[in-house]
Protein backbone atom coordinates (compact mmCIF):
# COMPACT_ATOMS: atom_id res chain seq x y z
CA UNK A 1 0.00 0.00 0.00
CA UNK A 2 1.37 3.47 -1.08
CA UNK A 3 1.49 6.41 0.54
CA UNK A 4 -2.10 8.08 1.52
CA UNK A 5 -1.83 12.00 1.14
CA UNK A 6 -4.10 14.73 -0.71
CA UNK A 7 -4.34 16.92 -4.26
CA UNK A 8 -6.28 19.55 -3.31
CA UNK A 9 -9.82 18.03 -2.27
CA UNK A 10 -8.89 14.54 -4.36
CA UNK A 11 -6.98 11.71 -2.51
CA UNK A 12 -4.11 10.25 -4.11
CA UNK A 13 -2.60 6.85 -2.66
CA UNK A 14 -3.25 4.55 0.08
CA UNK A 15 -5.85 2.61 -2.32
CA UNK A 16 -7.86 5.60 -3.39
CA UNK A 17 -9.34 5.22 -6.82
CA UNK A 18 -6.72 5.95 -9.81
CA UNK A 19 -6.52 9.40 -10.85
CA UNK A 20 -6.12 10.45 -14.17
CA UNK A 21 -3.66 13.40 -15.21
CA UNK A 22 -2.94 15.40 -18.53
CA UNK A 23 -1.02 18.65 -18.88
CA UNK A 24 -1.83 22.07 -20.86
CA UNK A 25 0.26 22.88 -23.85
CA UNK A 26 -0.89 26.69 -23.83
CA UNK A 27 1.29 29.27 -22.76
CA UNK A 28 0.88 29.09 -19.11
CA UNK A 29 0.83 33.24 -18.59
CA UNK A 30 -1.92 33.50 -21.04
CA UNK A 31 -4.62 32.70 -18.71
CA UNK A 32 -8.11 32.55 -20.31
CA UNK A 33 -6.54 30.51 -23.10
CA UNK A 34 -5.14 27.85 -20.01
CA UNK A 35 -7.82 28.19 -18.06
CA UNK A 36 -10.47 26.78 -21.13
CA UNK A 37 -8.43 23.92 -21.86
CA UNK A 38 -8.40 22.92 -18.03
CA UNK A 39 -12.11 23.42 -18.03
CA UNK A 40 -12.13 21.23 -21.87
CA UNK A 41 -9.96 18.54 -20.00
CA UNK A 42 -11.55 18.36 -16.85
CA UNK A 43 -14.92 17.70 -19.01
CA UNK A 44 -13.02 15.34 -21.03
CA UNK A 45 -12.03 13.26 -17.73
CA UNK A 46 -9.13 14.72 -16.65
CA UNK A 47 -9.12 14.34 -12.46
CA UNK A 48 -5.59 16.41 -12.15
CA UNK A 49 -4.23 18.94 -14.51
CA UNK A 50 -0.41 19.80 -14.25
CA UNK A 51 0.86 23.06 -15.90
CA UNK A 52 3.94 24.50 -16.79
CA UNK A 53 5.86 26.92 -14.42
CA UNK A 54 8.57 28.41 -16.45
CA UNK A 55 8.73 32.55 -15.05
CA UNK A 56 7.37 35.00 -12.47
CA UNK A 57 4.32 36.09 -14.99
CA UNK A 58 3.39 32.30 -15.04
CA UNK A 59 3.48 32.23 -10.85
CA UNK A 60 1.45 35.24 -11.53
CA UNK A 61 -0.85 33.34 -13.33
CA UNK A 62 -1.67 30.76 -11.04
CA UNK A 63 -3.71 32.44 -8.73
CA UNK A 64 -6.86 32.78 -10.75
CA UNK A 65 -5.84 29.50 -12.90
CA UNK A 66 -6.54 27.91 -9.45
CA UNK A 67 -9.38 30.24 -8.61
CA UNK A 68 -11.13 29.08 -12.21
CA UNK A 69 -9.90 25.15 -12.48
CA UNK A 70 -12.67 22.63 -11.86
CA UNK A 71 -9.91 20.45 -10.79
CA UNK A 72 -6.56 20.55 -8.82
CA UNK A 73 -3.55 21.54 -10.55
CA UNK A 74 -0.21 20.51 -10.24
CA UNK A 75 2.68 23.24 -10.98
CA UNK A 76 5.52 21.83 -13.25
CA UNK A 77 8.94 23.33 -12.07
CA UNK A 78 12.48 23.02 -13.44
CA UNK A 79 15.47 24.35 -11.53
CA UNK A 80 14.08 27.21 -9.45
CA UNK A 81 13.13 26.71 -6.19
CA UNK A 82 11.56 30.26 -6.01
CA UNK A 83 9.31 29.49 -8.88
CA UNK A 84 7.99 26.52 -6.71
CA UNK A 85 7.63 28.26 -3.37
CA UNK A 86 5.46 31.18 -5.51
CA UNK A 87 3.12 28.58 -6.89
CA UNK A 88 2.72 26.92 -3.45
CA UNK A 89 1.82 30.69 -2.39
CA UNK A 90 -0.72 31.15 -5.00
CA UNK A 91 -2.68 28.04 -4.24
CA UNK A 92 -1.19 24.88 -6.47
CA UNK A 93 -2.20 21.48 -5.39
CA UNK A 94 1.00 19.39 -5.99
CA UNK A 95 4.16 20.18 -7.45
CA UNK A 96 6.50 18.53 -10.31
CA UNK A 97 10.16 19.42 -9.15
CA UNK A 98 13.27 17.26 -8.95
CA UNK A 99 14.94 18.57 -5.72
CA UNK A 100 18.72 17.40 -7.05
CA UNK A 101 17.47 20.60 -9.51
CA UNK A 102 17.28 23.69 -7.73
CA UNK A 103 20.32 24.42 -6.23
CA UNK A 104 21.34 22.56 -2.82
CA UNK A 105 19.78 21.52 0.28
CA UNK A 106 18.88 24.60 1.61
CA UNK A 107 16.61 25.54 -1.43
CA UNK A 108 15.43 22.25 -1.00
CA UNK A 109 14.29 22.97 2.72
CA UNK A 110 13.10 26.08 1.70
CA UNK A 111 10.60 24.20 -1.13
CA UNK A 112 10.07 21.78 1.58
CA UNK A 113 8.84 23.69 4.49
CA UNK A 114 6.21 25.50 2.00
CA UNK A 115 5.15 22.55 0.30
CA UNK A 116 4.32 20.97 4.07
CA UNK A 117 3.02 24.36 5.55
CA UNK A 118 -0.08 24.22 2.64
CA UNK A 119 -0.36 20.78 2.55
CA UNK A 120 1.10 19.92 -1.04
CA UNK A 121 2.35 16.99 -2.12
CA UNK A 122 6.11 16.79 -4.38
CA UNK A 123 5.95 14.38 -7.36
CA UNK A 124 9.88 13.47 -8.26
CA UNK A 125 9.67 12.88 -12.11
CA UNK A 126 12.81 11.21 -13.14
CA UNK A 127 12.97 10.15 -17.32
CA UNK A 128 15.60 8.22 -19.09
CA UNK A 129 16.43 10.52 -21.34
CA UNK A 130 17.64 13.24 -18.37
CA UNK A 131 19.53 10.17 -15.96
CA UNK A 132 22.32 12.16 -14.21
CA UNK A 133 25.27 11.41 -16.08
CA UNK A 134 26.98 9.38 -13.61
CA UNK A 135 24.40 6.77 -13.29
CA UNK A 136 24.42 6.41 -17.42
CA UNK A 137 28.12 5.99 -17.22
CA UNK A 138 27.54 3.29 -14.55
CA UNK A 139 24.98 1.28 -16.10
CA UNK A 140 25.92 2.44 -19.77
CA UNK A 141 22.73 3.58 -20.46
CA UNK A 142 19.29 4.07 -19.37
CA UNK A 143 18.37 1.07 -17.38
CA UNK A 144 14.75 0.45 -15.07
CA UNK A 145 17.46 0.30 -11.90
CA UNK A 146 18.72 3.82 -12.71
CA UNK A 147 16.03 5.47 -13.09
CA UNK A 148 14.99 4.15 -9.68
CA UNK A 149 18.10 4.95 -8.20
CA UNK A 150 17.72 8.59 -9.35
CA UNK A 151 14.81 8.72 -8.01
CA UNK A 152 15.43 7.45 -4.76
CA UNK A 153 18.26 9.58 -4.19
CA UNK A 154 15.99 12.81 -4.81
CA UNK A 155 13.40 11.54 -2.68
CA UNK A 156 15.68 11.29 0.34
CA UNK A 157 17.14 14.83 -0.02
CA UNK A 158 12.95 15.61 0.79
CA UNK A 159 12.83 13.36 3.73
CA UNK A 160 16.56 14.27 4.94
CA UNK A 161 14.78 17.80 5.70
CA UNK A 162 11.63 15.72 7.00
CA UNK A 163 9.45 16.12 4.00
CA UNK A 164 7.08 12.82 2.90
CA UNK A 165 4.17 13.51 0.89
CA UNK A 166 6.19 11.96 -2.52
CA UNK A 167 4.68 10.84 -5.72
CA UNK A 168 7.18 9.01 -7.75
CA UNK A 169 7.31 8.42 -11.68
CA UNK A 170 10.41 6.74 -13.76
CA UNK A 171 9.05 7.76 -17.06
CA UNK A 172 10.27 5.98 -20.49
CA UNK A 173 9.79 5.79 -24.26
CA UNK A 174 10.52 2.28 -23.85
CA UNK A 175 7.57 0.35 -22.67
CA UNK A 176 9.64 -2.83 -21.44
CA UNK A 177 11.62 -0.13 -19.31
CA UNK A 178 8.44 1.72 -17.84
CA UNK A 179 7.59 -1.30 -16.56
CA UNK A 180 10.64 -2.90 -15.29
CA UNK A 181 11.16 0.50 -13.23
CA UNK A 182 7.77 0.78 -11.40
CA UNK A 183 7.73 -2.79 -10.56
CA UNK A 184 10.97 -2.25 -8.96
CA UNK A 185 10.07 0.64 -7.63
CA UNK A 186 6.95 -0.72 -5.64
CA UNK A 187 9.26 -3.47 -4.38
CA UNK A 188 11.27 -0.64 -3.08
CA UNK A 189 9.42 1.84 -1.42
CA UNK A 190 5.85 2.91 -0.65
CA UNK A 191 6.36 6.05 -2.19
CA UNK A 192 2.76 7.36 -4.54
CA UNK A 193 3.12 6.24 -8.05
CA UNK A 194 2.57 8.63 -11.16
CA UNK A 195 2.56 6.07 -14.01
CA UNK A 196 3.62 6.65 -17.94
CA UNK A 197 5.21 5.74 -21.05
CA UNK A 198 6.54 9.29 -21.51
CA UNK A 199 6.69 10.41 -25.16
CA UNK A 200 4.35 7.88 -26.38
CA UNK A 201 4.14 9.33 -29.63
CA UNK A 202 1.14 10.42 -32.22
CA UNK A 203 -2.39 9.09 -31.43
CA UNK A 204 -2.76 5.61 -32.60
CA UNK A 205 1.12 4.10 -31.74
CA UNK A 206 1.15 6.50 -28.30
CA UNK A 207 -2.36 5.15 -27.40
CA UNK A 208 -0.87 1.20 -27.83
CA UNK A 209 2.45 1.78 -25.96
CA UNK A 210 0.35 3.53 -23.47
CA UNK A 211 -2.44 1.08 -23.16
CA UNK A 212 0.38 -1.71 -22.81
CA UNK A 213 2.74 0.10 -20.08
CA UNK A 214 -0.16 1.37 -17.91
CA UNK A 215 -2.40 -1.75 -18.44
CA UNK A 216 0.26 -3.74 -17.19
CA UNK A 217 1.01 -1.81 -14.25
CA UNK A 218 -2.33 -1.51 -12.95
CA UNK A 219 -3.28 -4.93 -13.29
CA UNK A 220 -0.29 -5.63 -10.72
CA UNK A 221 -1.74 -3.16 -8.77
CA UNK A 222 0.61 -0.60 -9.13
CA UNK A 223 -0.27 2.89 -10.14
CA UNK A 224 -1.62 5.97 -8.20
CA UNK A 225 -2.09 8.43 -11.21
CA UNK A 226 -1.59 7.86 -15.01
CA UNK A 227 -1.13 10.13 -17.58
CA UNK A 228 -1.14 9.03 -21.37
CA UNK A 229 1.48 10.89 -22.65
CA UNK A 230 0.28 12.37 -26.71
CA UNK A 231 1.98 14.52 -29.08
CA UNK A 232 -0.55 16.96 -29.82
CA UNK A 233 -3.95 18.61 -28.26
CA UNK A 234 -3.83 16.50 -24.55
CA UNK A 235 -8.03 16.20 -24.69
CA UNK A 236 -7.44 12.58 -26.07
CA UNK A 237 -5.36 11.80 -23.42
CA UNK A 238 -8.22 12.01 -21.14
CA UNK A 239 -10.31 9.83 -22.95
CA UNK A 240 -7.30 7.23 -23.21
CA UNK A 241 -6.23 6.98 -19.90
CA UNK A 242 -10.29 6.53 -18.70
CA UNK A 243 -10.45 3.54 -21.36
CA UNK A 244 -7.35 2.17 -19.91
CA UNK A 245 -9.07 2.50 -16.42
CA UNK A 246 -12.44 1.00 -17.12
CA UNK A 247 -10.35 -1.77 -19.49
CA UNK A 248 -8.62 -2.49 -16.11
CA UNK A 249 -11.48 -2.88 -14.00
CA UNK A 250 -10.60 0.49 -11.99
CA UNK A 251 -13.61 3.07 -13.13
CA UNK A 252 -16.95 2.70 -13.38
CA UNK A 253 -18.30 3.54 -17.30
CA UNK A 254 -19.96 1.69 -19.88
CA UNK A 255 -18.03 -1.03 -21.46
CA UNK A 256 -18.40 -1.81 -25.98
CA UNK A 257 -18.04 -5.35 -26.98
CA UNK A 258 -18.65 -5.58 -30.88
CA UNK A 259 -17.18 -8.07 -33.40
CA UNK A 260 -14.27 -7.70 -36.17
CA UNK A 261 -17.34 -9.08 -38.61
CA UNK A 262 -17.00 -11.55 -41.18
CA UNK A 263 -18.38 -12.89 -44.60
CA UNK A 264 -21.52 -13.87 -42.30
CA UNK A 265 -22.47 -10.74 -41.23
CA UNK A 266 -25.62 -8.64 -42.55
CA UNK A 267 -26.11 -5.86 -40.31
CA UNK A 268 -23.48 -2.98 -40.39
CA UNK A 269 -21.91 -3.58 -37.81
CA UNK A 270 -18.75 -0.78 -37.50
CA UNK A 271 -21.29 1.75 -38.18
CA UNK A 272 -24.00 0.56 -35.13
CA UNK A 273 -21.10 0.27 -32.74
CA UNK A 274 -19.95 3.89 -33.36
CA UNK A 275 -23.19 5.54 -32.89
CA UNK A 276 -23.52 3.36 -29.52
CA UNK A 277 -20.37 3.91 -28.23
CA UNK A 278 -20.85 7.88 -28.94
CA UNK A 279 -24.57 7.76 -27.28
CA UNK A 280 -23.29 5.78 -24.28
CA UNK A 281 -18.92 7.05 -24.14
CA UNK A 282 -20.37 9.52 -21.20
CA UNK A 283 -22.54 6.95 -19.57
CA UNK A 284 -20.94 5.83 -16.08
CA UNK A 285 -22.85 3.25 -14.82
CA UNK A 286 -21.49 -0.64 -14.72
CA UNK A 287 -22.90 -1.80 -17.69
CA UNK A 288 -21.54 -3.96 -20.65
CA UNK A 289 -23.30 -3.03 -24.59
CA UNK A 290 -22.34 -5.50 -27.04
CA UNK A 291 -22.79 -5.44 -30.79
CA UNK A 292 -22.57 -8.51 -32.96
CA UNK A 293 -22.67 -9.95 -36.41
CA UNK A 294 -24.26 -12.76 -36.60
CA UNK A 295 -25.72 -15.54 -34.91
CA UNK A 296 -22.17 -17.80 -34.61
CA UNK A 297 -20.93 -15.73 -31.74
CA UNK A 298 -23.52 -13.10 -31.61
CA UNK A 299 -25.76 -15.44 -28.44
CA UNK A 300 -22.88 -16.34 -26.37
CA UNK A 301 -21.75 -12.72 -26.19
CA UNK A 302 -25.31 -11.61 -25.43
CA UNK A 303 -25.62 -13.76 -22.71
CA UNK A 304 -22.54 -11.99 -20.67
CA UNK A 305 -23.39 -8.69 -22.09
CA UNK A 306 -26.15 -6.53 -20.17
CA UNK A 307 -27.45 -5.38 -23.20
CA UNK A 308 -26.78 -6.82 -26.72
CA UNK A 309 -28.11 -6.55 -30.42
CA UNK A 310 -26.83 -9.68 -32.12
CA UNK A 311 -27.81 -9.20 -36.09
CA UNK A 312 -29.56 -11.45 -38.51
CA UNK A 313 -30.94 -11.02 -41.97
CA UNK A 314 -31.41 -7.30 -42.18
CA UNK A 315 -32.40 -7.13 -38.68
CA UNK A 316 -31.44 -7.68 -34.56
CA UNK A 317 -32.54 -9.83 -31.90
CA UNK A 318 -32.47 -7.46 -28.71
CA UNK A 319 -30.85 -9.34 -25.75
CA UNK A 320 -31.41 -8.22 -22.01
CA UNK A 321 -29.29 -9.97 -19.36
CA UNK A 322 -28.79 -13.19 -21.63
CA UNK A 323 -32.21 -13.10 -22.67
CA UNK A 324 -33.99 -12.44 -25.77
CA UNK A 325 -36.02 -9.75 -26.04
CA UNK A 326 -37.46 -8.80 -29.64
CA UNK A 327 -36.75 -8.16 -32.74
CA UNK A 328 -35.51 -4.63 -34.10
CA UNK A 329 -35.94 -4.08 -37.77
CA UNK A 330 -35.21 -0.37 -39.35
CA UNK A 331 -32.22 1.90 -38.70
CA UNK A 332 -30.86 -0.61 -36.23
CA UNK A 333 -28.51 1.74 -34.50
CA UNK A 334 -31.29 4.25 -33.92
CA UNK A 335 -33.39 1.17 -32.63
CA UNK A 336 -30.76 -0.40 -30.21
CA UNK A 337 -29.05 3.28 -28.69
CA UNK A 338 -33.38 3.48 -28.08
CA UNK A 339 -33.90 0.34 -26.64
CA UNK A 340 -31.17 0.89 -24.43
CA UNK A 341 -32.23 3.91 -23.22
CA UNK A 342 -35.23 2.47 -22.08
CA UNK A 343 -33.88 -0.38 -20.88
CA UNK A 344 -30.87 1.19 -18.73
CA UNK A 345 -32.87 1.05 -15.73
CA UNK A 346 -32.92 -2.27 -15.37
CA UNK A 347 -29.20 -3.23 -15.89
Amino acid sequence: MTRKMMVGSLPLGGGAPVSVQSMTNTDTRNVPETLEQIKALAQAGCDIVRVSVYDEDCVKAVRALVDGSPVPLVADIHFNHKLAIGAIENGISKLRINPGNIGGEENVRRVADCAKAHHVPIRIGVNAGSLEKEIVARDGGATAKGLVDSALSHAAMLEKVHFDDIVLSLKSSDVRMTVEAYRLAAQKCDYALHVGVTEAGLPGQGNIKSAIGIGSLLLDGIGDTIRVSLTGSPLPEAQAGIDILRACGLRSGARFVSCPTCGRTRINVEKIARAVEGAFKNLEKDVTIAVMGCVVNGPGEARDADIALCGGDNCGALYVKGQFVRKLTGDLAEEFIAAVKEKIHEL
